[in-house]
């Protein structure tokens, strides 16, 4: 072991003599980064091996896979979205709701919406330890040695200070930086290109990046801390993570602490009541052209911190925040084919092929058509010159056609009633706007799909598995359902010899299945690929049950029609009737459960923690009736969830608590019926931890 370790680092210092040196590598980054994976591997297994002069404690240097993973003391989640002046009334009349303030006016917190990158930066005692990227929300990429190089982040904060505070801010480059800075990396690409053609050394590779928020994001993410330090980066800060303490009462307060702490916070941040948003919202817009960075919006976030508690989140967003975005950029091209493309749930979707435009700071060669409806609706036809937009500057979409452009041989597109990829027929059932194929699991389009969905991030976040190496396994037959993947080991010599394959990227992958063999029972559930099971159904059902012994005993009794198990999952908070049948359908499928059964032969899901164990409300499930005086329905039922409690619509013999209000009515008698525990509204506040 010490020798293969002792060996690692000589290679791995070669090869960066090579690179930093001498310009001349004789390795690709991928094949350098295995080497560097191995190493960590071999130092996480044994720490009574690691050396001083190991390339992994070197400070800016190359990490494995570029940077470690740093955990968030709390979620940076992503905000929900409006694109009207009645979606943002919309969303101030739910907070109103929520918190029960009938027909208060609410005041928030207006913050240009910078695009760039968004950093959480932990501080300890004033001092500055750590710095990470969004990541998928729970953690992220540690860049803290980059984010050292940045003049406007402050080294320590001025007393008073929290013991332990996160402060999250965004990352970015002016428009001017930027542009000077893509007209360098234009010069080196050039000047590269020459070299080629002189047949002399080439020298690292150079991207030419396509837009500000792309500059800023690969400037933060590079390996080697000088070349971020001679990017012109900017950060302003705006939130707060975790904290020991709370330094403020209101958002606006929050952000005077900022400037005292020494961040620089955005100067057009401005405290206003939700009747002036939608004029704020038009002086922005009218003002971004002249901005000297990119925005796409503006942040309105509840002023009062106490009340952004008391509201948490939804899901991956907070209750208390919303992004109003600007109208997307537009732009027009030629409609020059439409393609169907298969996914996971057989839902067939048409494709927009286009010729490439440059549209909302990238260039675009496809985009959704939804279904055959819209198609129909817009009246698109093949040949078209049709009006392009990018959905909240993300999502490209087609408006319509330009009907005065339209040529002569314009061809109106056909939808299929076969699957183009298994030959099965097509269908829609019901009312159901998209057509579905009907191949089930003998379609290879649902199946690739489903196995790129089985690995991706936020399901069992399996690296390694892009979509090309999926395909080419299933081509070969190698990987036909989730539960090969844990077989693909016996295959190691069959996969080193594949082109671009190789041992250590092999080795790499198989190391990274290994590691997924005890996901969380959450995103097990998702990766599943059930039809309308996404990450907050999953998240509800692993809350609900617990382990998955218990989920698939509970799932199977269900499929009886007035079971108790069925009348349990029908009233669980969240899960409606339709979430319920698919549920039902699924484990219905034998299929369905021979794969399941497959696939548990090699993972072992972890139970779902109990949220609270120490609180009084853990692990019961409550019934809420009435009308409640200090709290709205919604804010009692996510209060009792948030502490382990699990929130039913009905009463049954295994309801343990049934908290009634004013007007009660037939609940309240079937818990004295049933003797269950009949709680006041002022109990169970005291039980929740809100006297």
């Amino acid at each position: 072991m010490s020798d293969e370790y002792t060996t690692l680092i000589e290679q791995i210092r070669h090869h960066d003599r090579l690179y930093y040196e001498h310009d001349a590598p004789e390795i690709t980054d991928g094949q350098y980064d295995a080497l560097l994976n191995r190493l960590r591997a071999l130092e996480a297994a044994n720490p009574a091996l690691i050396r001083a002069d190991s390339p992994t404690q070197k400070v800016g240097g190359r990490v494995a896979d570029g940077f470690a993973k740093s955990v968030h003391g709390v979620p940076m989640l992503s905000l929900g979205n409006a694109f009207a002046p009645e979606d943002f009334a919309e969303f101030c009349a739910r907070i109103r709701r929520f918190l029960a303030l009938e027909d208060t006016a609410l005041r928030f917190i207006a913050e240009p919406k910078i695009d760039g990158l968004s950093v959480n930066l932990l501080y300890e005692n004033g001092r500055f330890i750590r710095g990470a990227t969004r990541g998928d929300g729970t953690a992220g990429e540690d860049i803290t040695h980059n984010l050292l190089t940045l003049p406007d982040l402050p080294r320590r904060l001025a007393a008073p200070c929290p013991a332990r505070i996160e402060i999250r801010g965004e990352v970015f480059m002016t428009r001017a930086d930027f542009l000077a800075f893509r007209a360098t990396q234009e010069a080196a690409l050039a000047e590269r290109e020459a070299r080629r053609a002189r047949g002399e050394k080439l020298g690292s590779a150079v991207q030419v990046p396509v837009n500000a928020r792309n500059a800023a994001a690969g400037s933060l993410r590079q390996l080697d801390a000088a070349i971020t330090a001679a990017r012109p980066l900017k950060l302003f800060a705006y939130a707060m993570g975790e904290g020991s303490e709370t330094p403020a009462a209101t958002h606006g307060e929050w952000l005077d602490v900022l400037r005292r702490w020494g961040f620089r916070v955005n100067p057009l941040s401005t405290a206003l009541d939700e009747a002036e948003a939608p004029d704020f919202q038009s002086r922005i817009a009218a003002e971004r052209a002249g901005l000297d960075y990119e925005i796409d919006g503006v942040v309105y976030k509840l002023d009062r911190l106490d009340w952004q508690a008391r509201l948490g989140f939804a899901g991956r967003e907070p209750r208390w925040a919303i992004a109003w975005k600007f109208p997307a950029e537009q732009a027009t091209t030629r409609l020059l084919a439409i393609g169907i493309q298969g996914g996971r749930t057989g839902a067939l979707t048409p494709r927009a092929v286009m010729e490439p435009v440059f549209v909302g700071g990238v260039t675009v060669t496809h985009a959704t058509l939804h279904n055959e409806d819209e198609i129909a609706r817009k009246e698109v036809r093949i040949g078209d010159t049709v009006v392009l937009q990018r959905a909240g500057d993300v999502i490209p979409q087609i408006i319509g056609p330009v009907l005065e452009k339209r040529p002569a041989d314009a061809q109106p597109f056909v939808f299929p009633t076969l699957c183009p990829a298994c030959g099965s027929h097509a269908v829609r059932a019901g009312d159901d706007v998209v057509r579905r194929c009907t191949g089930g699991l003998i379609c290879p389009a649902q199946t690739v799909e489903r196995l790129k969905h089985f690995v991706s991030r936020r399901a069992m976040d399996i690296e390694g598995f892009g979509e090309e190496r999926i395909e080419l396994l299933h081509a070969r037959g190698w990987l036909l359902a989730p539960a090969d993947i844990f077989t693909l080991h016996e295959r190691r010599a069959e996969l080193e010899a594949l082109e671009g394959w190789g041992r250590l990227s092999v080795t790499k992958l198989l190391d990274a299945i290994a590691t997924a063999r005890m996901p969380p029972l959450e995103r097990f559930i998702f990766a599943l690929g059930i039809r309308r099971i996404g990450e907050q159904n999953a998240k509800l059902l692993a809350r609900h049950y617990h382990s998955l012994a218990e989920w698939r005993v509970k799932m199977e009794a269900a499929r009886i029609i007035g079971s108790e198990a069925r009348e349990e999952l029908g009233v669980i908070q969240g899960i409606g009737p339709a979430i319920a049948q698919e549920l039902v359908d699924f484990f219905d499928e034998q299929r369905n459960v021979a794969a399941l059964d497959a696939l548990c032969a090699h993972v072992a899901p972890a139970d779902a923690p109990v949220a609270d164990a120490v609180s009084a409300l853990a692990g019961k499930t409550i019934v809420f009736t009435g009308t409640l005086e200090k709290l709205s329905r919604q804010e009692a039922e996510a209060r009792a969830e948030s502490l382990g409690a699990k929130v039913t619509k009905s009463v049954s013999k295994k309801t343990d608590i049934v908290v009634v209000g004013a007007d009660a009515g037939s609940k309240a008698a079937k818990a004295a019926e049933l003797g269950v525990q009949v709680a006041t509204e002022a109990e169970f506040r005291a039980m929740a931890g809100l006297v």
